[in-house]
């Protein structure tokens, strides 16, 4: 059975613990894309000196950049794009090739066009078919890939329940079984709260059958994100974004166990909340021994005639994962330098984190006020699985955002 994969692993293949990459040689040439609107920028990556170099760019032609995935070949990408505002009817995917020695993308074929807004997409596990999900109205569906390597027709299939806001889709280590996260909505004086869900199925050539819901008392006060798997474990681990939850569960049969085996917080002060904290993305390490959890908050007060960040927790959290039980233990929670962390990335050696944000935000400083640009933050990571900031790069979204950064093998 092939190990689960997180993006960077998947897409890295063999290079998942950094002492068997020293053993295989020299480490291959690695590229990271981020984007701003519309336009997919490709960067070179120096893992040793944790540095970004700008090389190259495209524009996608469905609008802001959601969500992107490569294929298991490492020679073909594909981005998920929308307009991503009221009313809009411009929501496709794109393949693109990658050059195999520079990373740079090339449009492969046409575009196909999705019925609405795709807020995540992957491959499945033999990189046979597209597993897109979409929030409004909660959906999801699944495409072949055509020979060419191209977006190809839909794979139909019957009735089935995506709960409420999906926002992720993935395939189980196995590749038997998918798995739509349904993040569900936060409650209101005016509505009251939408429950949350993990939408689990069996699924083979394409194909969704005997689904069956994770839904903990009944979805209520449980608003789940996005959910990796462990590289070797039978183990998923799943972010409850409007809790501030890390949330463990066992797999079993390769499908994973109503029981939430273990929940922590993501939060440094979680008797400390200033203003609207929302847990994101979560990352396994590649050796297995770590996880990694992102922290976002962006609310803002008025202050001297603007609008200014209220405060709160933008970092991520460090968890070491005892390795007989899966148990996470909190370990370290290290600022992320800006403000809403949306995602971040792993480099396959497991010595390299990315973290990408996603707008600017005006912050007080002293009686003044000054604007925390958008962009990326750099980390080494530690034998011990702890970080330690490097450095960041600036973004000008303009009147756009930065939606998706994540990173390939060549």
């Amino acid at each position: 059975m092939t190990s689960r994969r997180t993006f960077l692993s998947l897409a890295a293949a063999s290079v998942a613990i950094p002492h068997l990459a020293a053993a295989q040689g020299p480490a291959r040439k690695l590229a990271l894309y981020a984007n701003v609107g519309p336009v997919l920028t490709h960067y070179d990556v120096d893992v040793a000196n944790a540095t970004l170099t700008a090389r190259d760019s495209v524009t996608t032609p469905g609008g802001i950049v959601q969500y992107c995935w490569p294929h298991r070949n490492r020679r073909y990408f594909y981005a998920a794009s929308s307009a991503n505002k009221p009313g809009a009817t411009d929501h496709s995917v794109t393949a693109y090739k990658i050059d195999p020695k520079t990373g740079a993308l090339t449009q492969a074929g046409e575009s196909i066009r999705l019925p609405a807004r795709p807020i995540h997409m992957s491959l499945d596990k033999a990189s046979q078919h597209i597993l897109v999900a979409f929030n409004t109205p909660s959906s999801l569906r699944v495409y072949r890939i055509n020979k060419d390597f191209t977006p190809g027709e839909e794979v139909s299939q019957g009735t089935m329940d995506s709960g409420i806001y999906a926002h992720q889709i993935l395939a189980t280590p196995d590749g038997r079984h998918v798995v739509l996260v349904a993040r569900g909505n936060e409650g209101t004086p005016q509505k009251p709260e939408d429950p949350g869900a993990l939408m689990v199925w069996d699924y083979k050539n394409g194909v969704l059958s005997n689904q069956y819901k994770i839904a903990p008392n009944g979805g209520k006060e449980y608003g789940p994100r996005h959910l990796d798997f462990h590289p070797t474990k039978p183990w998923m681990y799943v972010s409850i974004e409007t809790q501030n939850q890390m949330h463990m569960h066992r797999l079993q049969g390769g499908k994973p166990l109503q029981e939430v085996a273990y929940s922590k917080t993501t939060l440094l002060e979680p008797g400390n909340i200033r203003s609207r904290q929302a847990a994101s993305t979560l990352h396994v390490h590649p050796n297995g021994r770590f996880l990694y959890g992102a922290n976002r908050s962006q609310e803002l007060v008025d202050f001297n005639g603007k609008k200014v960040y209220k405060g709160g927790e933008n970092s991520i959290v460090v968890y070491s994962l005892n390795q007989q039980t899966g148990e996470p233990t909190a370990i370290q929670h290290i600022e992320t330098q800006k403000l809403h962390p949306r995602t971040f990335h792993i480099d396959p050696s497991g010595r390299m984190m990315v973290v990408q944000h996603n707008l600017p935000v005006n912050v007080r400083d002293g009686d003044n006020v000054k604007t925390v640009k958008a962009g990326l933050s750099v980390f080494r990571m530690g034998a011990d699985g702890k970080l330690a900031f490097a450095r960041t790069y600036d973004f000008d979204v303009g009147d756009s955002i930065s939606w998706w950064m994540g990173m390939v093998t060549l």
